[in-house]
Protein backbone atom coordinates (compact mmCIF):
# COMPACT_ATOMS: atom_id res chain seq x y z
CA UNK A 1 0.00 0.00 0.00
CA UNK A 2 1.17 3.42 -0.86
CA UNK A 3 0.09 7.03 0.96
CA UNK A 4 -1.27 8.95 -1.61
CA UNK A 5 -2.14 12.79 -1.96
CA UNK A 6 -5.62 12.28 -1.43
CA UNK A 7 -5.84 10.19 1.74
CA UNK A 8 -7.13 11.92 4.95
CA UNK A 9 -4.38 13.17 7.71
CA UNK A 10 -6.18 10.76 10.20
CA UNK A 11 -6.00 7.56 7.98
CA UNK A 12 -2.81 8.35 7.50
CA UNK A 13 -1.82 8.24 11.39
CA UNK A 14 -3.69 5.46 12.35
CA UNK A 15 -2.70 3.28 9.80
CA UNK A 16 1.18 3.97 9.96
CA UNK A 17 1.81 5.59 12.83
CA UNK A 18 5.65 5.47 11.56
CA UNK A 19 4.24 8.51 10.19
CA UNK A 20 4.12 10.81 12.88
CA UNK A 21 8.04 11.44 13.11
CA UNK A 22 8.36 12.87 9.30
CA UNK A 23 5.25 14.75 9.75
CA UNK A 24 6.47 16.74 12.81
CA UNK A 25 10.14 16.97 10.79
CA UNK A 26 7.76 18.91 8.55
CA UNK A 27 6.54 21.31 11.03
CA UNK A 28 3.03 19.45 10.75
CA UNK A 29 1.32 18.76 14.06
CA UNK A 30 -1.76 19.19 12.79
CA UNK A 31 -2.69 15.39 12.69
CA UNK A 32 -3.69 15.90 16.55
CA UNK A 33 -6.27 18.96 15.18
CA UNK A 34 -9.74 18.61 14.05
CA UNK A 35 -9.02 19.66 10.66
CA UNK A 36 -6.96 16.57 9.92
CA UNK A 37 -9.74 15.00 10.01
CA UNK A 38 -11.19 16.62 6.90
CA UNK A 39 -8.19 17.69 5.25
CA UNK A 40 -6.03 15.25 2.96
CA UNK A 41 -2.29 14.99 3.09
CA UNK A 42 -2.23 17.63 -0.16
CA UNK A 43 -4.36 20.25 1.56
CA UNK A 44 -2.43 19.86 5.33
CA UNK A 45 0.88 20.43 3.39
CA UNK A 46 -0.07 23.22 0.80
CA UNK A 47 -1.23 25.00 3.79
CA UNK A 48 1.85 24.59 5.43
CA UNK A 49 4.02 25.73 2.39
CA UNK A 50 5.38 22.61 1.93
CA UNK A 51 6.86 20.64 -1.06
CA UNK A 52 3.77 17.90 -1.40
CA UNK A 53 5.71 15.48 -3.58
CA UNK A 54 9.01 15.53 -0.91
CA UNK A 55 6.59 14.69 2.19
CA UNK A 56 4.79 12.28 -0.32
CA UNK A 57 8.36 10.53 -0.75
CA UNK A 58 9.49 10.65 2.93
CA UNK A 59 6.09 9.18 4.09
CA UNK A 60 6.46 6.73 1.80
CA UNK A 61 9.67 5.97 2.45
CA UNK A 62 8.55 6.06 6.23
CA UNK A 63 6.02 2.73 5.72
CA UNK A 64 8.89 0.97 3.47
CA UNK A 65 11.17 0.47 5.96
Amino acid sequence: MKITKDMSITDIVNKYPETVDVLQAYGMHCFGCMAARFENIEQGALAHGLDVDKLMEDLNKAIEK
